[in-house]
């Protein structure tokens, strides 16, 4: 599983730049007022073959006792205790604060790996004005410039130097191919709980924990119809004795975990709460992740006529990015509507997997051509010439031929239109590249 670094510091050292620089991304808001990022903010980052989860936080004051200042404290204990290692982050140009000794007396107390990193120190002599830091007791201090860039690969190589990751291209044990691997993914208290008591009550199998990492990630084995499944657990399933106590315990970083490690997610919704933000942001990670999806809205028993007309009017609008899923409405409580369940999640799976042959795929894409061309950008219409496919689990289907950059979004999603129906995908991303020829011409002088 991928390692999670937590970004502490207090307000406007600029950990939201440095979250941006390490994500490669504009995710998080950065302004130059302090206290503007209150929540946890969850990004992926790389480095050589690594990959890790950044959590950017509001700023840190430990010793806030009421309002939004002990609110942003409670969300960055939680960032570091879900954190593998920290890193803590300041001023260089301001220098140390009361408000730093406090941070560093909280995060010695911990013990958890940390770096001191100091930002805005382009330009510094880093001998003479980072002394000062030392006095935090977190030894060496290295100096960046999030802005700018400087210092970034040395600051994650030492912050995940602690944490002896192995290499990604050792083989771990072999997978077996006959296995899905099922992640219930949700928001606290929409009923992942439930629905997983239900299934291995239903099933009446001997589920038994398989060890995972630090993190406790469990997996259950059970198997339906022949079809071995294992869940991955985000909702905090714990053994005692022999039987399954499931604890409602919402971890950002295990949910994103889950999703990375599964080949299909079941997204929960509560039919009571209706769409929230937090729903979205999940959907969108298990899109971005590429990962196979089926929706379920639990609770629909508990709802009348009018709430259920509101809320499918809300999963299409605001949950829209994922219309090619298959979508239930379930109550796992009464045991409602969970067979059909099983049925989609077998179809995403099969889906994810799919073998699309070269032949087949340049035939279908010949056809579409035919059908309707790409438009013309000025003097170039984009030529289409072959398909195949790149990749599973999502399907990738690269296409080549000549003033490719001009083909248009509205062309990409037809294309993936007739591709679908082709194949039946349903439930999985569908991801199209597109790889023009070079023109050997296009360099040539003819002067």
């Amino acid at each position: 599983m991928k390692p999670v670094l937590a970004l502490v510091g207090r307000p406007n050292v600029g950990k939201s730049t440095l979250f941006n620089r390490l994500t490669k991304s504009r995710d998080a808001i950065v302004a130059d007022f302090a206290g503007l990022t209150r929540d946890r903010h969850y990004g992926n980052g790389r480095q050589g073959k690594h990959e890790y989860i950044v959590i950017d936080t509001g700023g840190f004051e430990p010793t806030a006792e009421s309002g939004i200042y002990m609110e942003m404290a409670k969300q960055t204990r939680q960032a570091v205790a879900e954190a593998d290692a920290v890193i803590f982050v300041v001023d260089a140009r301001a220098g140390i604060s009361a408000q730093d000794h406090d941070i560093a007396r909280y995060l010695r107390r911990l013990g958890k790996p940390c770096v001191l990193t100091a930002n805005k120190a382009e330009g510094m002599q880093e001998g003479v004005q980072l002394t000062e830091f030392y006095e935090l007791g977190l030894g060496d201090v290295v100096p960046v410039s999030a802005a700018h860039g400087q210092g970034i690969r040395s600051l994650v190589d030492l912050a995940l130097a602690p944490l002896n990751l192995p290499d990604p291209d050792e083989e771990g044990p072999a997978e077996d191919p006959g296995v899905i691997k099922l992640a219930v993914a949700g928001r606290p208290n929409v009923g992942k709980s439930t629905l997983i008591n239900t299934w291995l009550g239903e099933e009446r199998l001997v589920a038994f924990d398989m060890p995972g990492t630090t993190r406790d990630a469990i997996s259950v084995p059970f198997e339906r119809n022949g079809q071995k499944f294992e869940l991955i657990d985000t909702a905090g399933l714990r053994r005692k004795g022999k039987v399954f106590e499931a604890i409602e315990k919402f971890s950002v970083v295990k949910t994103l975990q889950a999703i990375e490690s599964a080949h299909v997610v079941l997204l929960l919704l509560d039919a009571t709460q209706g769409i929230t933000d937090q729903d979205a942001h999940i959907a969108g990670y298990i899109l971005e992740s590429g990962r196979a999806v089926v929706m379920a809205v639990n609770k629909w028993d508990a709802v009348d006529d009018y709430q259920r007309e509101l809320l499918q009017r809300s999963i299409e609008t605001r949950l829209a990015f994922l219309k090619f899923a298959a979508l239930h409405f379930i109550s796992a409580k009464k045991r409602q509507g969970l067979g059909p369940l099983w049925t989609s999640i077998a179809q995403a799976h099969k889906s994810a997997m799919c073998k699309m042959s070269t032949p087949v795929l340049t035939r279908l894409l010949l056809e579409s051509v035919q059908f309707q061309s790409p438009k013309r950008a000025g003097m170039f219409r984009p030529k289409l010439r072959y398909a195949h496919q790149g990749g599973m689990n999502p399907p990738v289907i690269i296409i080549h031929g000549n003033s490719l950059e001009h083909v248009t979004e509205a062309y990409k999603r037809f294309l993936e239109g007739r591709f679908r129906k082709e194949f039946n995908l349903i439930g999985t991303p569908l991801r199209i590249e597109m790889k023009t020829s070079h023109n050997p011409y296009a360099e040539r002088d003819d002067g």
